[in-house]
Formats: C-alpha cells, sequence, structure tokens
C-alpha cells in the first residue's frame, strides 16, 4: 500500500477512535502489524488547540512514519487552518473525519452529519487539499440513512478534490454502530474508483479480514473496535492473509508482558491520576475473554494507582501462567 511518498507495510490501518487510539496504542499496533495508526480525532477549531486534551492527542514521540493526524470540523477555512497547524507539527498525512456517528461531534455538524450536505463535503475537501502538500485521506460511512447511502457521490467528490485514499465504514449514521456492516456499497464505490478505497466495518477476525476483501474488492482494511486490548490482532490478520494459517494464540504471559507496557506507556503519557482511569478499560478489554477476567475487571476498577494496578495486573497475569502450567504438566503426565 502506498499513500502518496509513503509505501505501508501493509494495508492493515488502525481505525482512529477517540479515547482508544492514543500514543501508546498506536505504537503497539505499528509494532504488531499495522501498517498505519490514524490519530485520535483533533478538533479544527483554534481555541481549543492548546487544550490539555489536544496536546496528549498530538503527541507523536516516537512514532514511526508516516504520522497521520486526523482532524474533525465543518468549516472549510478552519479545517484547512487545522491541516496546515498538523504538518507544522510533524503529521505526513491528514485524515478527514465524515465518518464519526457520535452526536456530540454530529451536533456541530461535523463528522458524519456532514454526508447530508455534499456540496459542504466538496467545499472542505478542496480547501484542505490545496492548503498541505502531503497526503490528504478521507473517512466515511455510507451515508446519512439507509435510505440515502449516498457514498458513492461523496466518493466521486473526494476523488475529484484530490484526496489520495477513501475508507468507508459499512453503517449509516443513523445506524450507529447497531446491526450489522454492510459491504455492497464499499464493493459499488470501489469498483467505480482509482484511488485506493479501505473497508471498515465488523472485521474482528482473520476469516472476516479474508472475506471482506473478497466481498468489497476492497485494496484493505480498518481494524477499530476489534483491536480493543488485542492491538496484536494486526499481525494475526497479516499473516492469515499472507499464508492462509493462524498463528499461534499468545499465551497469557505474552499478553501480561504487552498489557503491562501498554500501561505503563499510558500513565506517562497521561500521568498519575488520568493514567489509571483511563488504563482501566484496556485491562478491561484484554482480560475480557481470559479466565477470572470479569471478576479481575471489576477488582482492578477499584485500584487507584498506577504502581498498584501494574502489580494486580503483573500478579493476575502470573496466576493465569502458573495454571497454565500446571495445566501442560498434568497433560503429560496422563500422556506418559
Amino acid at each position: 500500500m502506498k499513500i502518496g511518498a509513503h509505501v505501508l507495510r501493509n494495508a492493515l490501518f488502525v481505525a482512529p477512535m477517540a479515547g482508544v487510539t492514543d500514543l501508546p496504542f498506536r505504537l503497539l499496533a505499528r509494532r504488531f502489524g499495522a501498517g498505519l495508526a490514524v490519530s485520535e480525532m483533533v478538533t479544527s477549531r483554534p481555541e481549543l488547540r492548546d487544550s490539555r486534551k489536544s496536546r496528549l492527542r498530538l503527541d507523536h514521540e516516537g512514532e514511526a512514519a508516516p504520522v497521520s493526524v486526523q482532524i474533525a470540523g465543518a468549516d472549510p477555512a478552519l479545517m484547512a487552518d487545522a491541516a496546515r497547524y498538523n504538518v507544522e507539527r510533524g503529521a505526513q498525512i491528514i485524515d478527514i473525519n465524515m465518518g464519526c456517528p457520535a452526536k456530540k461531534v454530529c451536533n456541530v455538524y461535523a463528522g458524519s452529519a456532514l454526508l447530508g450536505d455534499e456540496a459542504l463535503v466538496a467545499r472542505i475537501l478542496e480547501a484542505v487539499v490545496a492548503a498541505v502538500a502531503i497526503p490528504v485521506m478521507l473517512k466515511i460511512r455510507t451515508g446519512p440513512s439507509p435510505e440515502r447511502r449516498n457514498a458513492l457521490r461523496i466518493a466521486h467528490i473526494a476523488q475529484t478534490a484530490g484526496v489520495q485514499l477513501l475508507a468507508i465504514h459499512g453503517r449509516t449514521r443513523a445506524c450507529g454502530f447497531a446491526g450489522r456492516a454492510e459491504y455492497d456499497t464499499i464493493a459499488e464505490v470501489k469498483s467505480r474508483l482509482t484511488i485506493p478505497v479501505i473497508a471498515n466495518g465488523d472485521i474482528r477476525t482473520p476469516e472476516q479480514a479474508r472475506q471482506v476483501l473478497r466481498r468489497t474488492g476492497a485494496d484493505g482494511l480498518m481494524i477499530g473496535r476489534a483491536a480493543h486490548g488485542r492491538p496484536w490482532i494486526f499481525r494475526e490478520i497479516e499473516h492469515y492473509l499472507a499464508t492462509g494459517t493462524y498463528l499461534a494464540p499468545p499465551s497469557a504471559e505474552w499478553i501480561g508482558t504487552v498489557l503491562l507496557e501498554h500501561l505503563e506507556g499510558i500513565h506517562a503519557l497521561y500521568g498519575e491520576q488520568q493514567g489509571v482511569r483511563v488504563a482501566r478499560k484496556h485491562i478491561g478489554w484484554t482480560v475480557s475473554a481470559l479466565p477470572h477476567g470479569e471478576k479481575f475487571r471489576h477488582e482492578a476498577n477499584r485500584i487507584e494507582t498506577s504502581r498498584a494496578q501494574l502489580d494486580a495486573v503483573r500478579s493476575y497475569f502470573e496466576r493465569l501462567a502458573e495454571a497454565a502450567n500446571d495445566a501442560r504438566i498434568a497433560g503429560d503426565r496422563l500422556a506418559a
């Protein structure tokens, strides 16, 4: 996969997710197989650029090229200015958010709310593309509602404006995250465009990744919620697409090591109090399918310090590793 002058490892993208795809998460996802990890959405409003939230979202220290920043807003001039602002601070790819269905975003006529105004979409895209000399990507949904799927018209507008890559989530704004993603619209858009099209929505396993690629003909995939607590899903999909075989499941010891590294990164980025709060959801996602995971999640949610949080996670995974080792010994004895 190539975007402008940037050649990516593969065509597996980390979906930009507010409150999730911060620097520690992006670093892990890139290490574990993602070709590109787009930052959390940042507002185009200049008065909010110096807020603590914006500064944390724009931390790219140690991040490998290309650095991709997603911007959101509804004013073409402000969006163009936001693109320039982020390029000056290290962005190498600008991603425009026209896919977020969250009410607080749509209520200010940004995100997927923009899909209802195709003329405004054109003005925003033209302004941003003209403002910067780096590649511009666009993330959309299939339309405002199931009765008005206008992704193909939006896609043509984007391509004409100079957008170099389009990612499509297979739901409409009205759908939110309910029901199932549909891929026929993505397939139709892919068949009509010359720029790369990336499929997004309900891709949770390597098999689903292959099925969606075959169904849509898309050039790549964007993974969002399936990566919660599992940033190594990208290497699993990468391996399966390349070989048709599965990687061995990671051991409890390995998962624990990755989670501890992730938590340390979160604590360092956000500081003690906020870091502990942010880390809780990542702990919950990681342990959700593991033995006694739900019980441990509740226990971990009551921990108030980073040191105690790390100690509790370390102890939990040590217990899992011991149990797995005991089970192996018992199995060996039975086999003998």
